[in-house]
């Protein structure tokens, strides 16, 4: 099995991820499963509210367990949510759960492989996976997942990618494998800002290089003929913005990233220069 599952308080205590895994753990589809380990309740609801999960969300818990996160996301914030987990009994109990709690119609689970399933969907994604998961996961949600939804995970990061936000929860009772604190991280899926840009106004044309690691980005150019000396810069999903002077004057970009296009205007002085960039 793939996926870390989630389990109720009243199941047995979960196994520890490092020093207390088993050293031989059924296969699935060849591959080896992960041990259960708990989520929580703390962490479950502070993961949703750090996405900022809405009644307008679908959210996407992989490794879903026992639905515990999926079931609160509909329950307590008004969304869709669909699990996704490799144990066809936790998928069983799940939908029981769900049917429980009043929420079957805003949710779903499926016994799938998370690295097989299609989840572009989703708005909210929540993981609490191992690490060599979250390795493979990295270029399926950059590529799948469209600009501005989030990602929130439980103990474990993307490698390179620099969080937008991490948090510590403290927990009412010791956890069996994580003591009496969780750490959770969130990031905002960027619009692909990377190439060369052009863009022509008036004054003359404006370009710009925009090198990306995810949502870090740097940011080269000239605008109507003047070198940009930019100091700041901030890509969120699909907004793109830097700051900084050309010609001893400040120059402030606000825009968004769609596709082949960044749409924006710039701030010169005190003069306003509506921008179309393009590659």
């Amino acid at each position: 099995m793939l996926s870390i599952a989630v389990r109720p308080a009243c199941f047995a205590a979960a196994v520890s991820l490092a020093a207390f895994a088993p050293p031989a753990v059924p296969q699935v589809d060849g591959g080896v499963t992960a041990p259960f380990v708990t989520t929580p309740v703390e962490v479950v609801e502070r993961m949703l509210a750090l996405a900022g999960t809405t009644s307008s969300d679908y959210v996407v818990d992989l490794g879903s367990g026992d639905g515990r996160i999926v079931i609160a996301a509909a329950k307590q914030f008004g969304a869709q949510g669909l699990g996704l987990e490799l144990d066809a009994k936790l998928v069983a109990q799940s939908r029981e759960s769900a049917r429980a709690a009043g929420v079957a119609g805003r949710t779903e689970f499926r016994v799938q492989d998370v690295l097989r399933a299609d989840f572009s969907r989703a708005t909210v994604v929540t993981v609490y996976l191992l690490p060599w998961l979250m390795a493979q996961l990295s270029p399926i949600f950059l590529d799948g997942l469209k600009p501005g939804a989030r990602i929130v995970t439980h103990a474990f990061v993307f490698p390179s990618w620099k969080p937008d936000r991490v948090e510590k929860v403290r927990l009412a009772v010791p956890h069996p494998s994580q003591g009496d604190e969780s750490t959770i991280f969130m990031w905002v899926v960027p619009a692909n800002a990377r190439g060369q840009w052009q863009a022509d106004s008036p004054a003359g044309t404006w370009r710009l290089r925009i090198d990306q690691n995810f949502q870090e980005v740097d940011v080269e150019g000239e605008g109507e003929g003047a070198k940009l000396d930019i100091k700041t810069t901030k890509l969120e999903g699909e907004r793109l913005s830097f700051t900084g002077a050309a010609r001893g004057a400040p120059v402030t970009f606000t825009g968004r990233v769609q596709g082949n296009r960044i749409a924006g205007e710039a701030k010169v002085g005190e003069r306003t220069v509506p921008l179309v960039f393009a590659k």
